[in-house]
């Protein structure tokens, strides 16, 4: 290849899909201004298939042969948009130790590897940045790591998976189903074909490791999260929810106490009047909370190819910058900084909140009763019980039980228990509902 002009940074790209044709086509034709000044050069496209036409990517600028990055010298910075774990995670370390700063948009790659190739990257004195990771366009890595470092967060909550949060704003809005909004959501090209990473939650549960190990400095194991999708998630539970003044959202929570840290991402109610109940169709929002600075909410588009590219390209530039200036990055990079050691993650056993219950029952006499004396022997508190919809050829309502908090091993003995009632059809759903403390005057 040609060697660059003075002045000028060379740029390899691993993967050309949706984020890496915007990220090549914002590089060969800047409309940025500082894109433009910062003087970076596309050198090679690294692709699975070198057959498909890539559009706005010159042909001879794709390759297959991630060596072509590797071994060229005048790639300073390599970006890794290729997605999946392997072989993204290999090309990573590879590049890393060939001596490249790399920036990449990989959740599941930096949440289940991210120290092992943030060591390297120390080793070899460069830096490994990933922004684009978490949130999308949103900074959220940014403000964590630069703009809250006098802060002491106790508590991450956030909706970081943009396609749940289309399925769950149309199937309350329109009443849809969760498979008809899934399928809308597919159409529009906001859910995969296969979906099970968005619905099941194991994106968010990515993402809120690597928001969790940035603000508690500890290494956290992505399977140590408890994880619930929203695939049993139905209509009427939006329904009900929206009565009782409560949205349903799928978040991603993170807390610390004397204990321990806690972590989760399940659906949730939340209090139709907080900020986060508002967060709509693709949007994502995350809520930092600090001693100093109290709540921090920010909202954006989380995921696209435009959102995504920013990130990225916002990661390039700050790397750039630094090099052009010939000023030493910091060895210790507050992105980048290994965790001394594992959190002590607690179990959702002692987790104590409120829960929405709706049940299946028997529509006659003494079935609250015997309903009410489950909740008394588990030491669970009743506040409502309402009946809802009613199936009179059945004989079988709705009752939606809502409770005071009660501890998350309770409520699953409690749970048990009424799944064996003679008068319980089913149990259809359990949901946490996510409180928030009112500030003065609100």
């Amino acid at each position: 290849m040609p060697r660059l002009a003075n002045g000028s940074i060379g740029v390899g790209l691993l993967g050309a899909g949706v984020v890496g044709g915007e990220v090549a086509r914002a590089i060969l034709r800047p409309s940025s201004r500082q894109v433009y000044h910062a003087g970076l050069s596309l050198r090679r496209v690294v692709v699975r298939n070198v057959a498909i036409k890539r559009d706005g990517i010159p042909k001879e600028l794709i390759t297959y042969n991630i060596e072509e990055v590797l071994g060229d010298r005048d790639a300073t910075i390599v970006i890794e948009v290729m997605g999946g774990e392997e072989p993204a995670r290999s090309y990573i370390e590879s590049a890393l130790s060939a001596g490249k700063h790399v920036v990449t948009a990989n959740k599941e790659v930096m949440a289940k590897h991210g120290d092992q190739l943030v060591r390297v990257a120390q080793e070899n004195g460069v830096e490994l940045s990933y922004e684009a990771s978490v949130g999308g366009g949103i900074p959220m890595l940014a403000v964590l790591k630069d703009s809250l470092g006098g802060n002491r967060i106790d508590t991450i909550r956030a909706i970081i998976n943009g396609t749940t949060n289309y399925i769950l704003t149309s199937m309350d809005d329109t009443g849809a189903s969760f498979n008809e909004s899934l399928a809308e959501a597919q159409c529009l090209g906001f859910a995969e074909s296969d979906p099970t990473a968005d619905v099941g939650g194991y994106d968010a549960v990515y993402k809120l490791a690597i928001l969790a190990r940035l603000a508690w400095g500890g290494s956290l194991d992505p399977d140590a999260i408890h994880r619930e999708g929203i695939e049993g998630v139905e209509s009427k539970d939006l329904r009900y929810a929206r009565e009782l003044g409560f949205r349903v959202k799928l978040l991603a929570i993170a807390r610390e106490d004397d204990h321990g840290l806690r972590c989760r991402v399940h659906p949730a109610l939340v209090p139709a009047d907080v900020p986060m109940a508002s967060v709509s169709g693709v949007f994502n929002a995350v809520e930092f909370n600090g001693d100093r600075v109290g709540p921090l909410w920010l909202q954006g588009r989380g995921a696209g190819s435009g959102p995504t590219a920013s990130a990225v390209l916002g990661d390039v530039l700050r790397i750039s910058r630094g090099v052009k200036s010939e000023r030493q990055l910091r060895k210790v990079n507050p992105v980048s900084q290994v965790a001394e050691k594992s959190k002590n993650a607690l179990t959702m056993d002692e987790l104590e909140v409120r829960y929405y219950v709706r049940l299946s029952a028997l529509d006659r006499p003494g079935v609250l009763a015997k309903i009410a004396t489950v909740f008394g022997e588990t030491r669970i508190s009743i506040a409502s019980v309402i009946q809802k919809d009613l199936d009179g050829s059945r004989g079988i309502a709705d009752l939606v039980v809502m409770t005071h908090p009660a501890r998350e091993c309770d409520m699953q003995t409690a749970a048990s228990k009424l799944r064996d009632l003679d008068v319980v059809s089913s149990l259809d759903n359990l949901i946490r509902v996510e409180d928030y403390e009112r500030l003065p005057g609100s």
